[in-house]
């Protein structure tokens, strides 16, 4: 499986995969389909991003009991049921080999949560933008911007940085290209 989709691979990536390996967190989790989301596979990510980890978990009970199991030991560690987008989830935190983690178990496929298909859209824009967009983005971050609104604001998209990402996900690529503006 192939973990990040920047077109190069980063010191900070190969950390990344190093710290997973190590923690064997693919393999311990492997009943709930472990997924890498978030910035570090897209090489946006800040010298404080989290690894963050999507899980489907059809159970949550028996999620929680895996990874407290797993990693309840690991620095930081903390756990909680919320409610998100209307799906009761559970989120686990800790960190380890300099990195935060966070491991986001809901009732779905992975490949259908929010996180993970932000991220493949946010990838094929970063395609369409080039090394320009890939810059401005990582600029708008270093302001302060979560990923999302940053994305919005630099291809222009109107209405909930969160929703709208969500729909440009399910469209073609012709139809991607048409739906942004990508700066001069």
């Amino acid at each position: 499986m192939k973990l990040m989709l920047s077109p190069r691979t980063t010191a900070r990536q190969l950390q990344a995969l190093s710290a997973l390996e190590s923690l064997a967190l693919f393999e311990v989790l492997r009943e709930y389909a472990p997924v890498l989301a978030g910035t570090i596979p897209l090489d946006l990510d800040l010298a404080d991003s989290d690894l963050d980890i999507i899980c489907e978990a059809r159970d949550l009970a028996a999620f929680e009991r895996a990874v407290i199991g797993a990693f309840g030991a690991e620095a930081g560690f903390r756990i909680k049921r919320e409610i998100i987008a209307g799906v009761e989830s559970v989120i686990a935190n800790f960190d380890y080999a300099g990195f935060p983690f966070e491991i986001f178990g809901q009732p779905r496929p992975a490949r259908e949560q929010n996180a993970y298909r932000h991220m493949l859209v946010e990838a094929r824009l970063l395609a369409l933008g080039g090394e320009r967009a890939w810059r401005a983005l990582r600029e708008l971050k270093r302001a302060g911007l979560k990923t999302e609104p940053a994305f919005a604001r630099y291809f222009r998209l109107k209405g909930d940085p969160y929703a709208t990402l969500l729909e440009l996900s399910s469209l073609s690529a012709k139809e991607l290209e048409q739906a942004i503006e990508v700066p001069p």
